[in-house]
């Protein structure tokens, strides 16, 4: 079994609609801040990613269900779980959730891009490593 990692989201005004529901553009932002955050919780920055690796991670593919509404000033919970770890990608399964309700589910495949190039490229030994370490696969 893989590692679970947790975030937890505050939903502000500004991510719902005229209803007072979450806009459902903003689920996807919430899985984007818990996909940085356990990038940043196994010590590595996007912008240090850049810098010293001149990699990036960029979303190649998506699919997202919306099972139930979260509203203004809901405490939320985002999940992330690698699915799938590849030489260049990595396939994520998240959820968005009040307490323990699911909101919205969503399957996320990640390339590590080459900026330079433009094209996919190997993710760096260095972050591999960690990411196989914190998800409790080989090492």
């Amino acid at each position: 079994m893989t590692a679970t990692f947790e975030w937890p989201v505050r939903v502000y005004y500004e991510d719902t609609d005229a209803g007072g529901v979450v806009y459902h553009a903003n689920y996807l932002k919430f899985m984007e801040r818990a996909r940085t955050e356990w990038l940043r919780a196994l010590g590595f920055e996007q912008d240090r990613l850049r810098a010293e690796y001149g990699i990036v991670f960029a979303v190649r593919r998506l699919a997202v269900e919306m099972q139930r509404p979260a509203h203004f000033n809901e405490a939320l919970t985002v999940t992330c779980q690698v699915q799938r770890m590849r030489r260049a990608s990595i396939e994520f399964e998240q959820v968005v959730q009040r307490e323990a309700t699911a909101l919205a589910t969503g399957e996320v495949a990640i390339a590590c891009v080459d900026v330079a190039r433009q094209a996919p490229v190997a993710i760096p030994d260095e972050v591999a490593r960690a990411m196989r370490a914190a998800d409790g696969t080989r090492a």
